[in-house]
């Protein structure tokens, strides 16, 4: 079985590697679901305990749809939707009926072992998920912050008057002037009064949610806050990026070598070979976006913060005497490099070479 979701439907599409059956029920209809599966063996000739094996492009829905499946006694896929084969011409017909048929032959393809038509996603547990919700509430506040900041300097512009973004945080505004020296007009006053209410409220959430991360990473309650510790004893590395490191990446993850490491990340190299014309497209960007950022900003912190470790001279012979572009160039090498030094240094314990701990 293929599940094509949507908002308001999701299109079912059974096959016994014969026919293909399809049906569409509602949303969420979790009962629905379960009758229209028994009616598709009844159909397609397979016996009542004939076993069920699905699959569902990962999106919006998350992952509560595979942990009921599984409940049920199925065995589901999580697919990766940007690693599924697709036709390469300019125009093709692309309906939700021939979606679900399409990824139904793929399921079929796949359980009979091609592998690579596909990249099935690592399901986390209901405890591992929920320890995500932390450091994205903090980032989504910080950008609504952002918002309001431009939100408020916007409005007084219009004014004649420019403010930097800490002088809208805290800002009096009774006693702001326009360019003429004039009060500002009444209703604009009172909009920038509720701007700056909301601004606080902001603040304080932000502030209270960076307290507690903070405590975790001193006081570990669970495993992956035992990791974000262990990370924010090197030197260099900050609560924020040992937290996001730990709950986004190494803390739930399992991986075999070094590739799976900087592919997971997105850091690793797209060459382009094709007859006598070749090129390298950049990095992939196919993994963990918060973990990209973090590691580009994590890697010019470390050629400050541990000059002397084995990649920070590494780094300076390779790209030191370029120009700015190289240097950006070389900073996501880096960050490939010292993602995978990090997964050593967690598992053997491996301290990267030449780098050094925090004092106690």
């Amino acid at each position: 079985m293929a599940m094509e979701l949507s908002a308001s439907k999701w299109g079912l599409a059974f096959s016994n590697e014969e026919k293909v059956r399809q049906i569409t029920v509602t949303a969420g209809d979790q009962a629905g679901l379960l009758v229209q599966i028994k009616r598709a063996k009844e159909k397609l000739g397979l016996p009542e305990n004939a076993p069920v094996v699905c699959c569902y492009e990962a999106g919006r829905d998350g992952f509560w749809i595979h942990r009921f499946l599984e409940r049920e006694g199925m065995r589901n896929h999580v697919v990766d939707a940007a690693g599924i084969e697709v036709n390469r011409r300019k125009r093709r017909v692309k309906t939700d009926r021939l979606d679900a048929e399409s990824l139904v032959r793929m399921l079929i393809r796949y359980e009979k072992g091609e592998r690579t038509l596909w990249r099935v996603a690592k399901v986390p547990s209901e405890a591992e998920e929920d320890e995500r919700r932390l450091h994205r509430e903090i980032q989504r506040l910080k950008k609504e912050r952002t918002s309001h900041c431009n939100r408020m300097r916007g409005l007084l512009v219009l004014q004649g008057v420019r403010l930097g973004r800490r002088t809208v945080i805290g800002l009096a505004v009774d006693r702001l002037r326009t360019w003429d020296g004039k009060e500002l007009p009444a209703a604009l006053r009172e909009e920038l009064l509720r701007e700056c209410e909301r601004l606080r409220v902001l603040e304080d959430q932000i502030k209270e949610l960076e307290k507690t991360q903070q405590q975790r990473v001193k006081t570990p309650q669970t495993d992956s806050d035992r990791v974000a510790g262990k990370l924010s004893q090197l030197r260099g590395v900050g609560p924020v990026s040992s937290w996001i490191l730990s709950k986004e990446f190494f803390g739930w993850r399992t991986f075999h070598n070094r590739r799976e490491v900087g592919a997971l990340a997105g850091l690793t190299g797209t060459p382009y070979a094709s007859g006598s014309s070749e090129r390298d497209q950049g990095i992939s960007k196919a993994g963990n976006v918060r973990v990209r950022w973090v590691m580009i900003e994590l890697s010019w912190r470390w050629l400050q913060f541990q000059p002397g470790s084995a990649l920070s001279k590494w780094f300076w012979e390779r790209f030191g005497r370029g120009n700015g572009r190289m240097r950006r160039i070389g900073i996501v090498a880096l960050a490939r490099k010292l993602l995978v030094a990090l997964g050593k240094y967690l598992d053997p314990g491996e301290i990267p070479e030449g780098a050094v701990l925090k004092a106690a």
